[in-house]
């Protein structure tokens, strides 16, 4: 009965497999991604798990008659950066669950992220 011996390294490879992805999780939480706007006039520096740890803005991006764009560049900087949290995820994640993060073309329906929306679903 070589089942039960199959069955055991299932769960062996799964078990790794967990370890891994709860690796590459801690791993995101701790490295910090930079997202740019405006030529680097405003710069927003997060976790790839998307948490924001600073914002730098130029004296040159301030301009009292003009907040609009600066609120512009602020939001353009956030979605860089969320963009490569979503990147960088997807290079430490995407390899141990064979690809099934969302990256090109849905695999199995999972749909895109879409604005605003965590670009590697949620997994942090």
């Amino acid at each position: 009965m070589t089942q039960p011996q199959d069955m055991q390294e299932l769960i062996r490879q799964a078990a790794e497999v967990q370890a891994a992805l709860q690796q590459a999780q801690m791993e995101l939480l701790q490295t910090e991604v930079t997202g740019t706007a405006g030529g680097e006039l405003v710069t927003i520096t997060m976790t790839g798990g998307a948490e924001i740890t600073d914002i730098k803005i130029k004296p040159e991006a301030v301009d009292a008659d003009d907040i609009e764009s600066l609120q512009d560049l602020i939001l353009a900087a956030y979605r860089d950066a969320h963009n490569q949290a979503g990147k960088l995820a997807e290079e430490k994640i995407a390899p141990l669950t064979g690809g099934a993060m969302g990256g090109g073309a849905p695999q199995g329906g999972a749909p895109q992220a879409g604005p605003g929306e965590i670009p590697f679903g949620g997994i942090i």
